[in-house]
This record gives C-alpha cells, sequence and structure tokens, in this order.
C-alpha cells in the first residue's frame, strides 16, 4: 500500500478526482516552464521560427511578388545574400556580441519588410528585391550565430532550432495562405503584419533566454580557439619574446596579427574537413528541393474541375505548406528518430525533383492528390537531412571546433538554394513553354494578386 500511496504522488491526478484541480495542473506546468532546459528549448524555437519566417513568407508570396517573372528571381534575392553571409561571417563575426548581433538581424527584418510591402504594384521589381535582400541578411547571420549559440546549450538546444526552423515554414507558408486566401486580406496587410514578427526574438533573447551558459562560454573567448601545432608556436613564442623586448607595443599589435591570421588558416582546415561528410549532402538535397520548389512546383497544374481550387494561382502557396508541413515534422523529430546516412535521404531528394520534372512534360500523375503526398515526402526529406546534420556535428566534432563548424555548414543550405535559383529560373520557363506547346496552356491562365 505504502509504494502504491508514494507513486500515485509522482502522476499528474487523474481527471475526476479530488486532487485533479486547475490549480495543481496550473503548479506543475508552471515548474515544468520554470525548468532551466525548458526555457532553453522555447528560446530557440522561438529563435527558429522567427529567423526562417519571414523568408518562407517572402517565397510564399513570391508570385504575388513578380507576377509572370520566374519565382527564381525572388529565390536569388532571398538566398544570395544570405550564402555569401554565411560564407564570409563564421571567420569575423565572433567578435561581435551575440546581443548585439540580435538586435542587427531584427532591425534588418523589419527594414526589408516594410520596404516589400509599401512598395507599390506599379514600382519597380527591383524595389522590392532590395527589401528581400535586406531580410535575407538578417536571415542568413541569424542561422549562422543561433546554430553556434547552440554549442553553449548543448542538444536540447538544436533540437529547439530544428523543430522552430520547421514551425517557421509551416507558419509562414500556412499563415500566407489563410490570410490571402481564407481571411482575404490584401498582400500588402499580410506582408505588414509579417514585418512585425521580429520583435519576438528579441523578447526570446533577451527575456527567455537564460543568460548563463552563453555569458560562461564567451568569457575570455574572443575567437574559435584555433591551436596552433608545436614548431608553429614554438617559432611564433621565440619570436614575439625577441620583439617584446625591442618594442612592446608593437609586439603586440604584431601578435595580434599573428593570431588572427593563424586562427583563419585553421578554421579554413575545419571547413575543408566539413565537406564530405556533412556539407555535401545537405547541399544536394537543397539544391534538389528547391530545384522542384521553384522551377516545377509553379508548373504542376491540373483542370480546376479535377483540384480543390478556385483559381491555378492556389495551387503554388498550397504546395509550399505541404512541403513546410512535412519539414516540421521530420526537424521535430530530432529527438525520437535520427539519420546517420545523410547521403541517402539526399537521393532519394533527387528522385522527387526527376519524378516531378517528368510528370511536369508528361503528364501522367492522374491525380493532384498524388502530387500532394509526393511535395510533403519531399518536405520530411529536407527536413531531415538538416537537422540530422547539425546533429552528427554536435556529436563527432571535438568540442573546441564544434561553434565554429555548425556556423560553418550553414552555408551549404544556401550555397543549394543558390543552385537552385538558377536552374529553377531556366526550369519554369522552359517547363511553361514546354507545356504550352503541347496543349496545356494554365501556367499561362494565372492571375496574380496585387495590392
Amino acid at each position: 500500500m505504502t509504494d502504491s500511496s508514494d507513486s500515485s504522488h509522482m502522476r499528474f491526478p487523474l481527471p475526476g478526482t479530488p486532487s485533479s484541480s486547475w490549480d495543481a495542473y496550473a503548479a506543475r506546468l508552471q515548474a515544468l516552464w520554470h525548468h532551466p532546459k525548458m526555457k532553453v528549448v522555447t528560446a530557440f524555437w522561438l529563435f527558429g521560427l522567427i529567423n526562417n519566417v519571414l523568408y518562407v513568407i517572402i517565397l510564399s508570396a513570391a508570385q504575388d511578388l513578380v507576377g509572370t517573372v520566374p519565382k527564381g528571381v525572388v529565390l536569388l534575392a532571398d538566398v544570395v545574400p544570405s550564402f555569401f553571409t554565411k560564407l564570409i561571417a563564421p571567420y569575423f563575426i565572433h567578435h561581435v556580441p551575440y546581443r548585439t548581433r540580435v538586435f542587427i538581424f531584427c532591425g534588418l527584418s523589419a527594414i526589408g519588410m516594410f520596404l516589400v510591402a509599401l512598395t507599390p504594384p506599379e514600382t519597380s521589381v527591383a524595389v522590392k528585391m532590395v527589401g528581400v535582400v535586406l531580410a535575407s541578411l538578417s536571415s542568413g547571420g541569424g542561422e549562422l550565430s543561433f546554430l553556434g549559440l547552440t554549442h553553449f546549450y548543448g542538444p536540447v538546444s538544436l533540437a529547439g532550432w530544428g523543430s522552430g526552423t520547421g514551425a517557421a515554414g509551416l507558419v509562414g507558408a500556412g499563415l500566407y495562405v489563410a490570410m490571402t486566401e481564407w481571411w482575404r486580406f490584401s498582400v500588402r496587410s499580410s506582408l505588414l503584419f509579417s514585418a512585425m514578427l521580429p520583435v519576438i526574438m528579441l523578447v526570446s533573447f533577451f527575456v527567455v533566454l537564460p543568460q548563463g551558459p552563453m555569458t560562461k562560454g564567451a568569457t575570455g573567448n574572443a575567437g574559435y580557439g584555433a591551436v596552433l601545432g608545436d614548431d608553429a608556436a614554438d617559432e611564433e613564442e621565440e619570436s614575439s619574446a625577441t620583439a617584446a623586448l625591442l618594442n612592446p607595443q608593437r609586439a603586440l599589435a604584431a601578435a595580434n596579427r599573428s593570431s588572427e591570421l593563424s586562427n583563419l588558416k585553421t578554421n579554413l582546415k575545419r571547413a575543408k574537413s566539413l565537406m564530405i561528410p556533412y556539407m555535401l549532402p545537405l547541399l544536394l538535397v537543397y539544391v534538389a528541393e528547391y530545384t522542384i520548389n521553384q522551377g516545377v512546383a509553379p508548373t504542376l497544374l491540373f483542370p480546376l474541375a479535377d483540384s480543390p481550387f478556385a483559381e491555378f494561382r492556389e495551387f503554388y502557396p498550397f504546395y509550399g505548406f505541404l512541403y513546410q508541413l512535412g519539414v516540421f515534422i521530420s526537424r521535430s523529430s530530432i529527438s525520437f528518430i535520427r539519420i546517420h546516412r545523410l547521403y541517402l535521404p539526399s537521393f532519394l531528394q533527387i528522385g522527387n525533383l526527376i519524378l516531378l520534372t517528368l510528370h511536369a512534360m508528361f503528364f501522367f500523375i492522374p491525380s493532384v492528390y498524388i502530387v500532394f503526398v509526393i511535395i510533403f515526402w519531399e518536405g520530411l526529406l529536407g527536413g531531415a537531412v538538416y537537422v540530422n546534420c547539425f546533429a552528427e556535428i554536435m556529436e563527432n566534432v571535438p568540442e573546441e571546433e564544434r561553434e565554429f563548424s555548425l556556423s560553418a555548414t550553414t552555408v551549404s543550405d544556401s550555397a543549394g538554394i543558390c543552385i537552385a535559383g538558377i536552374v529553377g529560373i531556366v526550369m519554369e520557363t522552359g517547363l511553361c513553354n514546354y507545356q504550352v506547346a503541347h496543349g496545356r496552356d494554365w501556367c499561362k491562365q494565372i492571375k496574380v494578386q496585387h495590392g
């Protein structure tokens, strides 16, 4: 009887029992919220959500932003600045405190979205793309920074970040469909609402995230902790000692320059070692899925009578929603399902690209609902490679190299999207023209929503 009584106090009270009051549940939920790991997961979930949600909204609105211009133009403006940020910033951004970075990222995001939203429809597309570029710079810097920050908070932070980035796709695509299709908001109103979302990132960083691990980890660490070889260390020590006797100030400046150069060389070697096991599979899966999303999906049209849509323009945002739903589910599964062979889902994604391209040309898939399933599967594969890639780095890369490795590997997804954007511009135009030449002019009947 004693054991049974003791164990009963460890569980939530059953509904209908005297102890099952709302106060009891509230007390337990409050205790769970105040657990340090729950705050970390919540903060990183919000980081992933807000950092990526504007990117997704912009891609979902691509058809309304540029009309008949290939959607790959929006993709390139949305990802090329992010790519160069991820390519260059890991080698110097450690000099900028995380708190300062967050303010910069939020400001760039908000200004970019306001510029996109407030640009009149009759104005050149190039003006809108300037706003997209600003949002892209924020997204790229945010991704490499927050993934680097997971080094200080452990695997739970990566789980939160992965799930949040997946939710960003779902929320972004779903919210845009809901606002423009279901609630009949104008495109401008939808984008203006989106411009307010970066405020959530500030709250999550300064209010929700425990500051202790970050402050402790950053104390006295001006770089990534590059380690010199024995010979180089001996030579530098001897040279520095001699110079210090002759001119202490010049010796200090020379030592700083030498240290920075040494760190750069070490990090370049680290980046090279990340290429085959981590960067390449991430690159391949992103090339395949974003070629589908931007080059093939706009041409995956069916007769309206055989679809759940009233207009041809409704296919593209819904494909985006299904893709992001798959991404969210797979990126949220890291705590339950691990994939160690990253190349397998990457090659399966290439198979999806081939299949859907052939259908766009020869129209052999009998129902749009089958295409829905394939697009959802595409999202599952893409999200799985992303989150498992960074999980593998956290498990296999030495601790002193981990912060840099997590940040540097982010360049692969942006590089893949850049390649896909260029390929997608050619593919969308070519596939549409091919369909028109063979009696299917649905891609020319898309009516763009303005305002």
